[in-house]
């Protein structure tokens, strides 16, 4: 079956490390679409969104991190969806990324008492642009808790996106911002088909690294190293992600 282009085709960084998580990406994709376990339209070349999403965003919300926090940083892929409509059922300010962070002000802000709809339609992406205003950097505040997608994961913490970087950069830009603490939680929720052993994943400097991982049927406390300040790995990006990201861009300059 002929693939289009891939994800990580503007990826800087080794490339025996790229091609390394490229196989993993695929083997997971394989599995979860031999497994019936993705839903439409499909696992291969995204953050899948699997059966038990529900389950797993409702196992998040009875954590102790959840519970705690009051203003959230989320993805916007399907597969955390419902994470982002408990979130503002549970009255909690929600940043998503613009897909690809591709607009000048790349974050939308869904404030749970200024929706147009509902908790489940505003925290779509189409609801979102009814919702949400999109905001700069500078316009965000502080957030209690880290929300990423994920193709696979570790116990170790180590965890493979669908090979843009975007999650990584997302996290290094509210870094250095001041709005992501080195001891602020990142978490996921996943299936456990996307699960693989300690060790598999090869991982950087610049890798977000998670706290915890949940599943429709458990939450995994990641055994990982402490976390370092994220900044922007210049060295990492190639002149395509840049050109591509107004938000880049502005900063290099």
């Amino acid at each position: 079956m002929a693939r289009g282009r891939r994800h990580d085709a503007d990826a800087g960084g080794p490339a025996e490390v790229n091609e390394a998580k490229a196989a993993i990406r695929q083997r997971i994709w394989d599995a979860l679409r031999e497994g019936k376990i993705a839903r439409f339209p499909g696992a291969h070349g995204r953050i899948p969104n699997v059966v038990g999403a529900e389950a797993a965003a409702e196992r998040l919300r009875g954590t102790a991190v959840w519970q705690r926090a009051r203003t959230l940083k989320c993805n916007p892929d399907a597969a955390q969806w419902p994470v982002r409509q408990r979130a503002l059922e549970d009255g909690k300010t929600v940043y998503m990324a613009v897909p690809r962070l591709a607009e000048e002000q790349p974050f939308f802000l869904l404030d749970p008492a200024h929706l147009a709809d509902t908790p489940r339609k505003a925290s779509s992406i189409k609801g979102a642009a009814a919702s949400a205003r999109t905001v700069a950097v500078e316009d965000l505040e502080p957030v209690d808790l880290v929300v990423t997608g994920c193709v696979a994961v570790a116990e170790d913490g180590a965890r493979l996106g669908k090979g843009g970087g975007f999650s990584d950069l997302e996290f290094a830009v509210a870094s250095q911002a001041g709005l992501v603490a080195p001891g602020t939680p990142v978490v996921t929720t996943v299936h456990e088909q996307q699960i693989v052993a300690p060790g598999d994943i090869p991982v950087t400097d610049h890798d977000v690294r998670l706290d915890l991982l949940v599943t429709a049927d458990r939450v995994v406390t990641c055994t990982r190293e402490a976390r370092h300040p994220g900044r922007i790995d210049w060295d990492q990006l190639t002149e395509e992600k840049i050109a591509a990201i107004p938000l880049l861009g502005r900063l290099r300059s």
